[in-house]
């Protein structure tokens, strides 16, 4: 199952252009410290140059020879030369050039060198927030799908409420009340606001599954339940499983990016969404400083390009009237 899942990824020509960009992304954010050419925060180089002239001493040294001979006088030559720190600060908000291939920030740093690094910050909160989210539905969905009664109630019944309320209030009202700040709330805030959709909809191919022949069979050769389960069911949803965690990953990624950009995030860090907070601060729109908002905005388009494109070959592989033959 696995082995086809792959083989369908890469035969398709749509997936297999997704998972190139996806890779391009994931290996930049790996390289950033090779590729970047400067340090994410850096707004000035330092150098050590000489000055002046070098400056000649001479010392002298006395060997002592025996009685029957002459003391020998000889001198060794010293160079002396000084050195200075030399300071060169960064240009302000300054445009493309040679030195800074996507231009400067207000601040003087490297937009080029932020977007690489901050591909590390976007793009693991993503995968990470998606990978949370899946396994949360999934577990709820296998649960309330498979038990049914009062557990598949309980379930059900938080998840509609969840489904009524808003997601993009509840979220920024629950980040704007957490005084932690950093990577690791925003994936929790994420994923504690993005799981019932994904659980709506597993459950549905939970009970789809639990209803076919192959698990009546199991079940009446008195197969236990976990093995029901991780046998039968869950390798049959591998697919939508699958669809669910990139389409996670993709609303994880616009929803970082969305509490970076209003503020409810720890715009110290270095991500996609701190750069287009800084920029829309600092009227970079307003002045046409286009290399300060358009890279990241076009690398959070290209990486939903890329995850909308993998799902293409993830509906061949879920759906069977689309496989080619």
């Amino acid at each position: 199952m696995i082995r086809d899942f792959l083989k369908t990824l890469v035969s398709n020509r749509k997936s297999l252009a997704g998972i190139c960009i996806l890779g391009f992304f994931v290996m930049a954010a790996v390289l950033a410290p090779l590729l970047a050419p400067y340090a994410p925060k850096e707004d000035k180089t330092v150098r050590i140059v000489p000055i002046g002239e070098a400056a000649k001493t001479e010392e002298r040294i006395a060997e002592e020879y025996p009685s029957d001979s002459e003391d020998l006088l000889t001198y060794r030559s010293t160079t002396v030369v000084e050195y200075q720190k030399r300071i060169t600060y960064m240009p302000l908000k300054a445009k493309p050039s040679p030195q800074h291939p996507l231009g400067t920030n207000q601040a003087g740093h490297d937009i080029l060198s932020q977007l690489l690094y901050g591909a590390r910050v976007s793009l693991s909160v993503g995968l990470a927030t998606g990978l949370f989210i899946t396994l949360i539905s999934l577990t709820l969905a296998l649960l309330s799908g498979y038990l049914g009664g009062v557990v598949d109630d309980v379930i059900s019944f938080v998840t509609n409420v969840m489904l009524v309320i808003p997601g993009l209030p509840l979220m920024i009202v629950i980040a704007a009340y957490v005084t932690m700040r950093g990577v690791m709330p925003i994936v929790l805030i994420l994923g504690l606001t993005g799981w019932p959709y994904p659980t709506r909809v597993l459950r549905s191919q939970v009970l789809t599954l639990k209803n076919r022949d192959f698990v009546r069979v199991s079940k009446a050769l008195g197969e236990r339940t976990p093995f029901v389960v991780f046998r039968e069911i869950l390798p049959n949803m591998i697919s939508i499983v699958m669809a669910e965690f990139f389409s996670a990953s993709m609303s994880a990624i616009l929803g970082e990016a969305t509490l970076e950009f209003i503020g409810l995030g720890n715009v110290a860090v270095v991500s996609w969404g701190t750069i287009l907070y800084w920029a829309q601060t600092n009227g970079a729109l307003l002045s046409g400083a286009w290399w300060w908002f358009l890279p990241p905005g076009l690398c959070i388009a290209l990486v939903g390009t890329s995850f909308v494109l993998i799902n293409f070959a993830i509906d061949e592989i879920s759906n069977p009237r689309l496989r080619k033959r």
